[in-house]
């Protein structure tokens, strides 16, 4: 079985209000990319990495972070496309035919753990196509576009979406390309897979946070520095 992952790092941090693209960012002295490609790189399970990135970042991520750390799993990096979707597609591209399994994963989710990785994979091995993702915590309303609520929903069935994404091969691809010939958009893998297949939740760890805004690396510094106690 051989599996690749797809590390999506086109983002530009908007929301951090930084100059510099949140992936490059440092958690403790490391950008958030390194600490994302470390558990990769170092789980047994994965055989190759495709890192996708933005056109403007490609020379950065590989002067700065790649030669720094001499990873020997990347095979390719990609440059990303207008929207996620079409940076995800770039990257599916680049997979190599022999690969079984393709994880997609978030650059800026530094926090995944080698437990859940390894879940993922084993649950995608029998299902074809699983997300990470836990349960709802808060009561969720839904609203209107005034800003009134209509109703209450069930929390037990709500579960947030993360990453890593796992499907085989051949369905991945061959939902991206049904999404092409149909011009549909989505904001996540899974949801152009549901188009063809059952999708299943793996349930992960609320540490795995996506790194956003100032408060999520405020809180990824705390997060690192407990991990050391």
């Amino acid at each position: 079985m051989k599996c690749c992952a797809i590390i999506v790092a086109g983002g530009k941090g908007m929301r951090m209000g930084t100059e510099r693209a949140k992936q490059f960012l440092e958690l403790n002295g490391k950008a958030i990319i390194a600490l994302t490609l470390d558990e990769f790189e170092n789980n047994e399970n994965i055989n190759d990495i495709i890192v996708v990135i933005g056109k403007d970042e490609k020379e950065y991520l590989e002067n700065n972070i790649l030669k720094k750390y001499n990873y020997k799993k990347i095979i390719a990096i990609i440059e990303g496309g207008k929207e996620r979707q079409d940076s995800v597609y770039n990257g599916l591209k680049a997979v190599s035919e022999n690969t079984d399994i393709v994880l997609v994963h978030d650059g800026v989710r530094p926090f995944i753990s080698q437990k859940d990785i390894n879940n993922i994979i084993n649950s995608t091995v029998q299902k074809k196509a699983c997300v990470l993702a836990v349960q709802v915590k808060d009561t969720t309303k839904y609203v209107n576009e005034h800003g009134i609520i209509e109703k209450t929903l069930d929390r037990s069935k709500l579960w947030a979406i993360q990453t890593p994404q796992a499907f085989h091969y051949d369905i991945l691809l061959k939902a991206y390309e049904f999404a092409e010939e149909n011009n549909i958009v989505a904001t996540d893998d899974a949801s152009l897979v549901e188009m063809i297949e059952k999708v299943y939740i793996v349930e992960g760890s609320y540490k795995n946070i996506k790194i956003t805004t100032k408060e999520d690396l405020d809180y990824g510094n705390i997060l690192i520095m407990k991990s050391k106690i």
